[in-house]
């Protein structure tokens, strides 16, 4: 698997840039990845949708569905795709940290 190197850490990713394994989900993880996105600042809504993804991979040991994403965060997914332009399941999972969604997320 390919590596990437940001702020003195380096970190293994998949094919398609996605972090090898959440336990090496780091701050440093997310300033790459929104470095990447073209994302210039980080707002708590931005760390809301994080968190959910985060809290709902924890306990289910996959992504949440879109519906479910835009359920719980309690935003409509026009405005995650404003957020995370592109989009739940590429920006937004591989900023926190997620493996790459199998299917709809």
């Amino acid at each position: 698997m390919p590596e990437v190197e940001f702020q003195g850490k380096k970190f293994v990713v998949d094919e398609d840039g996605f972090i090898d394994d959440f336990t090496n989900f780091s701050p440093e993880w997310v300033q790459f990845v929104k470095k990447e996105e073209g994302i210039d600042e980080l707002t708590d809504e931005h760390w809301k949708v994080i968190n959910v993804l985060q809290d709902y991979y924890k306990k289910n040991g996959i992504a949440p569905m879109v519906r479910v994403l835009s359920k719980v965060s309690g935003f409509k997914l026009k405005h995650i795709y404003e957020l995370f332009p592109s989009g739940p399941g590429k920006g937004a999972c591989k900023m926190a940290g997620l493996p790459k969604p199998t299917g709809c997320v």
